[in-house]
């Protein structure tokens, strides 16, 4: 059988630790068989970004810059155990932070939704997917451990030299500071990428944040959105018959969980990072929920929601057997190929990706999956296979199709 040729490479970005396994299982047994792979490679796995300085990770977003699409596999964010673990030569920053701010993107997060496997929250019969703002605020503060009295301030100074002030509190002992910041050209790529992938999708916007409390940091998201969309998309979205609409993120959460899905919910950058874990437990996995990274300037960056897998790669390395999900590793691959296909109209490719992830789907849906799915799954009598023997029954599930 003739393998699928592509004309255009696809950025590719290893990883760490059990992803990092997975990673080449999934090339091996389940996309060179069939597809004339081109990839332009990074090793973003933490011992090599230690070694260039982490200019790996700048490397490998500038490549998804040129070629416009990338997949990546899940990478440590090193904290102080890490740092002793891997004798690194400082506790290097986020790779996803790093490549987000570089390709100003927002992060678009869904449930991989398959039957047999049904949401704790029982009205959800729609998948629900989180827009994650992917720059600044927590992600980006500056911090000070204070250690008694004193006055802290917040200071901005002009270009001119002129200085504005605002008290944050007067310390009568210790406590801790934290400043964050964010700019208006993110925050309007954040809300042109949002009403983009809804008329893409033809999905009802929501969008959420706590103005009432933060009367400037969280009404400036408010207020570019809304100019944005009254400017931009409101005849789009009114021609769709798709809504979009502002509301607390309290009262969000509250109707989000009364809903039935099927619609695009925005957050800023660590909302969208804590509700998206939420979204994708509820509905089974985090091991079942696909990521992708979209530019305004029409740059992608797929991957899976999850981490590296610590605990099974710990168990990998003492030769135990490990039952890890890698669904959402599959379509990170799947939705990288389908997009790089979309783009150089390469038909061929796309229904290779649709296959693909229609094969893995269906393994499950036969009983067969790993342990993770099998202690909530409602299907009875089901096979609980090993890390590689479920990417091995997805292909023997492909080769029937």
């Amino acid at each position: 059988m003739s393998k699928i040729q592509m004309t255009t490479p696809l950025v590719e970005m290893d990883g760490d630790e059990m992803t990092r396994i997975l990673w080449k299982m999934i090339k091996d047994e389940l996309l060179l068989p069939y597809i004339d792979l081109k990839t332009e490679y990074y090793d973003l796995g933490l011992e090599y970004r230690n070694e260039t300085d982490d200019k790996v990770t700048v490397d490998s977003a500038n490549a998804t810059l040129k070629y416009g699409v990338a997949v990546k596999c899940a990478t440590i964010t090193p904290n102080a155990a890490r740092m002793t673990e891997y004798n690194l030569k400082e506790m290097w920053k986020s790779p996803n932070g790093t490549i987000r701010a570089i390709l100003d993107g927002t992060v678009f997060r869904a449930p991989i939704v398959v039957k047999g496997i049904e949401p704790c929250v029982k009205n959800w019969a729609k998948p629900i997917t989180l827009a994650r703002h992917a720059y600044g605020d927590v992600y980006k503060n500056t911090e000070i451990r204070v250690q008694g009295v004193g006055k802290a301030e917040l200071v901005f100074t002009a270009e001119d030299g002129t200085e504005t002030r605002e008290l944050i509190h007067n310390f009568t002992g210790a406590g801790v500071l934290q400043g964050m910041h964010n700019t208006d050209k993110s925050i309007e790529s954040f809300a042109r990428a949002c009403f983009g992938y809804a008329i893409d999708t033809k999905q009802d916007l929501w969008f959420a944040t706590k103005d009432t409390i933060s009367k400037k940091y969280d009404h400036t998201f408010k207020d570019i959105f809304a100019e944005i969309y009254e400017a931009e998309y409101k005849a789009k979205f009114e021609e769709l018959g798709i809504e979009y609409f502002y509301t607390l993120i309290d009262d969000a959460v509250a109707r989000v969980m009364k809903s039935e899905g099927g619609f695009i919910w925005a957050c800023k950058n660590y909302d969208g990072d804590v509700m998206s874990d939420m979204v994708s437990s509820a509905f089974g996995s985090l091991a079942m929920m696909t990521s992708v990274l979209v530019s305004p300037s029409g740059v992608y960056e797929y991957e899976a929601a999850h981490g590296t897998v610590q605990r099974h790669y710990y168990k990998h390395l003492k030769g135990e057997e490990t039952s890890t999900n890698s669904v959402a590793t599959i379509f990170a691959w799947t939705g990288a190929l389908r997009k790089r296909g979309e783009l150089d109209g390469n038909k061929e490719l796309m229904e290779f990706a649709d296959k693909l992830e229609k094969a893995t789907l269906l393994t499950i849906e036969n009983g067969k999956m790993t342990k993770d799915l099998a202690l909530i799954t409602s299907l009875e009598n089901v096979t609980v296979l090993n890390s590689e023997g479920f990417i091995k029954a997805i292909r023997e599930t492909y080769e029937t199709l």
